[in-house]
């Protein structure tokens, strides 16, 4: 069974480019994370195909934010669709009400603590408290553990902080951010290798471009699991 560790993100157009992704990549990924991007090119029908008929397990990547009746509903109507992991933003209020929306399903929800796009620069235009990110993201992490969230998402360079946190017993932390050593960073800025996130304290890591756009997918994503296997 292929190692689920490993989280592919299908940043494709549509349905049929995911498909098709999935095909090449075959039994050697079993987890795949659908984000944004992708709801208007049939994202949740793609996420329906991949679990039902094809026995993956999927990651909804949508970082609901919202009054709290608006993310309760939301999740109550993504709940039913039997997928693994939804991400709403880490703000307690916001994991309350996904919490709700939960209830009584497999659903984890993932809290986003501070985007792996973002720096101190970004934080200060976005009028965020002063703090360094490295000290902000954990306090984040506690505070969305404390309204009940199933696990966080942060980048690899604060996984170990997470971790160390007493309120992350037992809780998942995952990491975007990852790149293979020598990838094209893109458009993230706090990034590590998959076996620093692992190392870290991540259990699981998100890894789109370096895979989806290689010439060779399949043997991007098998050289990642390589190096996870040695952990």
């Amino acid at each position: 069974m292929a190692d689920d560790r490993l989280i592919v993100a299908m940043d494709v157009p549509n349905v049929l480019d995911g498909l098709a992704l999935a095909e090449t990549l075959g039994d050697s990924v079993s987890f795949y994370k659908i984000g944004l991007g992708m709801l208007t090119g049939g994202g949740l029908a793609l996420a329906n195909e991949l679990k039902a008929e094809h026995g993956k397990r999927i990651f909804l990547d949508m970082k609901l934010f919202d009054i709290g009746a608006t993310v309760e509903a939301a999740v109550r109507g993504i709940a039913q669709f039997d997928l693994d992991f939804l991400t709403v933003h880490g703000d307690p209020h916001v994991v309350r009400a996904a919490k709700e929306g939960a209830a009584g399903t497999d659903l984890k929800i993932l809290a986003v603590t501070i985007l792996t796009s973002l720096d101190r620069d970004d934080l200060d235009a976005s009028l965020i408290k002063q703090g360094a990110i490295a000290d902000l993201v954990p306090e984040r992490a506690a505070a969305a553990f404390g309204a009940g969230a199933d696990g966080v998402i942060a980048s690899p360079n604060e996984a170990a902080a997470i971790r160390a946190l007493p309120e992350a017993n037992g809780r998942l932390i995952v990491t975007p951010g990852v790149r293979p050593a020598g990838a094209d960073l893109g458009d993230q800025k706090r990034v590590a290798t998959p076996a620093r996130a692992i190392e870290n304290g991540a259990d699981h890591i998100v890894v789109g471009r370096p895979i989806w756009k290689s010439d060779a997918p399949r043997a991007a994503a098998e050289q990642i699991l390589t190096e996870l296997a040695h952990l």
